[in-house]
């Protein structure tokens, strides 16, 4: 049986050159960083310069690098500590942000009481940005915006810069959890209007278990976890060193081949929506995904034209024909309630069709593509 992994917004196959640099930190820099012998001096030295290397490649300064075990430990410490310290009373955000954002959010409202408000969306699931500058100058209170880049559902693509300039001309904090977009998009942080930013290194082609947070200089955020000095004394604890040699191979391969592998994987995905719509007349795709001006390259999010009995067997049927994909975010799994995002933008009659989650990488092959799409075509005609 063929083998087809279609899921790479959960998670990426590691790339050789990153488990070869791993095993050899492992096996030779064993040494705790914090330590001032020989054996400590070495690891610091390697965990510094993976802190330059990942901040030049994005135009950050070293200092902003925060190193943590992934992207939403990264969105809890920077959402909790501009509300513990930088005196935000409301967030804006929307309800299809990853739940990393939407459960952080939710208990600091019970914990610190602040406003929680939610910008409109439309349709296909994009931001209503004079819903947002009415909210931003709803009243005076210290605010702060969280809005992800790239959607991991549906892959739409936010204006960073339309968003950025509405936060700074009206005094707020702006915070994107870019997870999907941090190595896979250009970036210069030193330039955008986004204070905050988190990556996790297992969706670019990196181990799992690390991530950083990007936080803007003299941004007056305290540690939450305490206990070390590590990480210039923003996040206490023994870094993992073999993971964040991981991440920096990973991160420096991804930009060094991003337009190479950028536009392979956008031929994926353009032969994936063309070779859909002949072989499932009805298919529809989710969002912008479907789009590939208005979303990323990475994904598409398919409404198929199944009844509701025929959809309760969809992705058994996928994983038996030994194909990987999902039906929303990795983080749902086992979940009955569906997905929140596409509950939030699609009419309830549409929400009873099964919409399926494709994602693609440099490891994919056309061939792959069109047995899984010949799959779906079989069990349509079922």
């Amino acid at each position: 049986m063929q083998q087809v992994y279609l899921d790479n917004a959960a998670t990426t196959k590691v790339r050789k050159e990153v488990v070869e640099k791993m095993q050899e930190a492992l096996a030779n820099t064993y040494g705790n960083p914090s330590s001032t012998h020989s054996f400590g001096r070495s690891a610091k030295t390697v965990v510094e310069k993976a802190r330059k290397t990942i901040a030049k490649y994005i135009n950050a300064h070293p200092s902003e690098i925060i190193f943590t075990s992934g992207g939403t430990e990264a969105d809890n410490m920077i959402l909790r500590c501009a509300v513990r310290d930088l005196g935000v009373k409301t967030i804006i955000t929307s309800k299809i942000e990853h739940h990393a954002v939407l459960h952080t959010v939710e208990e600091l409202t019970k914990e610190y009481a602040i406003n929680l408000v939610f910008v409109e969306l439309d349709a296909h699931g994009n931001p209503d940005y004079q819903h947002l500058e009415e909210l931003l100058k709803a009243d005076d209170s210290k605010k702060l915006v969280s809005l992800m880049h790239v959607n991991n559902e549906i892959g739409n693509i936010l204006d960073l810069d339309r968003v950025g300039d509405l936060c700074e001309a009206n005094g707020a904090y702006f915070h994107s959890d870019t997870v999907q977009s941090l190595g896979h998009y250009s970036w210069d942080f030193a330039s955008s209007k986004v204070h905050f930013l988190t990556a996790a290194a297992h969706k670019f082609h990196g181990p799992k278990g690390i991530g950083f947070a990007v936080i803007k200089r003299n941004s007056g955020l305290k540690p939450l976890i305490v206990g070390g000095s590590q990480e210039r004394g923003f996040r206490a604890g023994t870094e993992s060193f073999h993971n964040i040699v991981g991440l920096e191979t990973a991160f420096v391969t991804s930009y060094d081949k991003l337009e190479e592998e950028m536009n392979y994987v956008k031929g994926l995905k353009q032969h994936f929506i063309t070779e859909m719509e002949k072989a499932l007349p009805g298919v529809v795709f989710n969002g912008h995904s479907g789009d590939m001006g208005k979303s990323t390259y990475t994904l598409v999010n398919a409404r198929l034209p199944f009844d509701a009995q025929k959809s309760l067997m969809l992705l058994f049927h996928l994983d038996l024909k030994g194909i990987a994909c999902s039906k929303g975010s990795a983080c749902q799994s086992g979940s009955d309630l569906g997905s929140h995002v596409l509950t939030e933008i699609l009419p309830d009659e549409e929400l009873k069709k099964p919409s399926v989650r494709f994602s693609f990488s440099k490891y994919n092959t056309k061939e792959e593509l069109d047995y899984a799409i010949n799959v779906l075509k079989e069990f349509a005609a079922n």
